[in-house]
């Protein structure tokens, strides 16, 4: 008889819970239970060392073992190798956010396992296992929220900053081979193309922020400039001419990645005198 967990793929639980319903280890990448013949998989940024990627619909997953050359007959990385003869489910979770294990759904290897560099925990280059899995049993894969997915990047960064040259070097060399590449959830939002077009218009080619022309020139002659909410329509900011500026793309990016206090004001100011003066004009 299959064990029967009861998730449903994208549904996230706690590690409390993980550890219950799979009565498997409370700890690691790679946990087996023998009692309900399953091996469960967690892909976790926050703790692993190792850089785990979605190619198309195959997940390539590094093996365990942090210090040296990984061994494919090693505990878990046999167990997973020989999956596809020896009866064990495996159900694979990734971690996006810390404390938070989301089901991805039963995997089964899509190819055979590879090697490949990475560095392990000291910083020295080993050979580590690979394992190409892909999901059965399910239309797609799960579409995670793109915001979530930049977040993890946004981490990884962080991250990159704090190492020294000798270590980036090497991370930069040996991590990632193949461009990882997962379908995600985004949100588009369809604007009011007269206040789009007003708020450009109105900046007359000098960018709302900064002040100084716009960079260059779009195909058409126009100056370039990028409208911008001064209230992002992510946190539900109004799609009108007084939440409206044209900024270059310089200042567009700054916004979205500072969000200053005094620039919003600023913004805010031109704005609403802009608006000021097209009131008058009608």
């Amino acid at each position: 008889m299959k064990f029967d967990h009861g998730l449903k793929p994208g549904q996230a639980i706690t590690n409390n819970e993980l550890q219950s319903k799979f009565k498997c280890a409370p700890r690691g990448g790679m946990r087996r239970s023998l009692t309900n013949n399953t091996l469960v998989i967690i892909s976790d940024p926050f703790r692993a060392i190792y850089e785990d990627r979605w190619i198309g619909d195959v997940f390539h997953y590094t093996g365990m073992g942090m210090s040296g050359d990984q061994i494919i007959s090693f505990q878990q990385n046999k167990t997973l190798a020989e999956s596809a003869t020896n009866g064990v489910d495996v159900h694979l979770f990734e971690v996006f956010e810390e404390g938070l294990y989301t089901f991805i759904g039963k995997v089964k290897l899509a190819d055979d396992p590879y090697q490949e560099d990475q560095p392990d925990v000291q910083g020295r280059i080993r050979k580590v296992w690979v394992f190409p899995l892909k999901v059965v049993e399910q239309d797609e894969i799960v579409k995670i929220p793109e915001s979530i997915i930049l977040k993890k990047q946004e981490k990884k960064e962080r991250e990159a900053k704090k190492l020294s040259d000798d270590e980036l070097k090497k991370r930069a060399k040996y991590f990632n081979k193949g461009v990882g590449v997962r379908q995600v959830i985004t949100i588009s939002y369809e604007r009011n193309p007269y206040v789009t077009e007003l708020a450009k218009r109105r900046a007359k080619g000098i960018c709302h922020l900064c002040e100084k022309p716009a960079p260059f020139k779009g195909k058409r002659g126009d100056p370039f400039l990028e409208t911008h909410h001064i209230e992002w329509l992510s946190n539900r900011g109004e799609d009108i001419i007084e939440n409206t500026v044209a900024l270059c793309p310089n200042c567009h990016r700054k916004m979205h990645s500072l969000n200053i206090n005094v620039d919003i004001e600023k913004l805010k100011t031109k704005a609403g005198t802009e608006e000021h003066k097209i009131a008058e004009s009608y």
